[in-house]
């Protein structure tokens, strides 16, 4: 399939789950929008679960699959829509606890995220002394830019540290808010000749940590897998490397190119989107996860 054929525009996710048995679904403007839960979608994921099929959360979030839980509580998405959590941050913790990165690291992130390093071993210290860095979001993203870490980009390329971004998210919605992710600093890194490795979607390590959950939760494959996103570069990208199937939920990041209701993409103008988009080609589209 090409951009410039009609991805087909489903109107629930039940008209499509006979063909699969679990599902990789994104969280943040999917399961919800930042700050609760979407309704629709959790009693989509519950329908699904009802059926024996599995539901895996694979998310960009740069923290432990335990942490990703509390904070869905908080949000009112319940356990029972869903069975298993995989991160990128669980994936980028793995990097780390098998020394890829050393153990004298530069943390670039909020203080609500240290957490990220218990265990792991790793001494936090400064640029001049450090292996690497470890990017798992900006320290205030209600403030700051990529622009904001230039002199500390121009000091970590000085010494040719590696980076670890812990989520390859460039930006993402809360509510109405739009916020830079960890990904945006990856990228600004990169395009000052840093080298970068991305523990997250649309990378390789978050979906074979994912297979590995999958085989826990059913037993050896194969598997019918269905991926569900909001995110083209990430989710959709990386599915499809994977040989995945995907749901491309269009009310998410790109809701305003794609319709001016989120709830119902615009044929014409979700082809154009996927068009520009270096002619992706989701298996399937949707408003909303319902």
């Amino acid at each position: 399939m090409t951009a410039l054929q009609t991805t087909p525009i489903i109107a629930r996710l039940d008209d499509i789950a006979a063909d699969y048995d679990a599902l990789y679904c994104d969280l943040w403007g999917c399961l919800h929008n930042g700050l609760a839960a979407y309704p629709a979608a959790v009693a989509a994921l519950r329908a699904f679960r009802a059926q024996g099929k599995s539901v895996i959360l694979m998310t960009n979030a740069p923290r432990a699959a335990e942490p990703v839980a509390r904070h869905l509580a908080t949000m009112g998405a319940p356990e029972d829509c869903w069975d298993a959590i995989v991160s990128s941050g669980d994936a980028a913790r793995s990097a780390v606890r098998a020394g890829d990165f050393g153990r004298r690291v530069v943390y670039v992130g909020p203080p609500r995220d240290l957490d990220f390093f218990d265990g792991l071993g790793a001494a936090l210290v400064g640029a001049d002394e450090a292996d690497s860095v470890i990017c798992v979001g900006f320290v205030d993203d209600s403030s700051e830019t990529p622009e904001t870490y230039a002199p500390a980009i121009r000091a970590w390329r000085a010494r040719r540290l590696p980076m670890l971004c812990a989520n390859p998210d460039v930006i993402v919605d809360r509510g109405h808010e739009r916020l830079y992710c960890a990904g945006a600093i990856a990228e600004a890194y990169r395009a000052a000749g840093g080298a970068v490795t991305y523990s997250g979607k649309p990378h390789a390590p978050i979906y074979a940590l994912g297979a590995e959950v999958l085989t826990r939760l059913r037993g050896p494959g194969p598997h019918r897998v269905l991926a569900v996103g909001d995110g083209i570069a990430t989710d959709v990208a990386g599915a499809a490397a994977q040989g995945i199937d995907t749901l491309f939920v269009t009310g998410g990041i790109a809701a305003d190119a794609i319709s001016d209701d989120p709830e119902t993409p615009d044929p014409s103008r979700l082809a154009a989107f996927l068009e520009a988009q270096g002619g992706a080609a989701p298996t399937y589209a949707i408003g909303r996860l319902r």
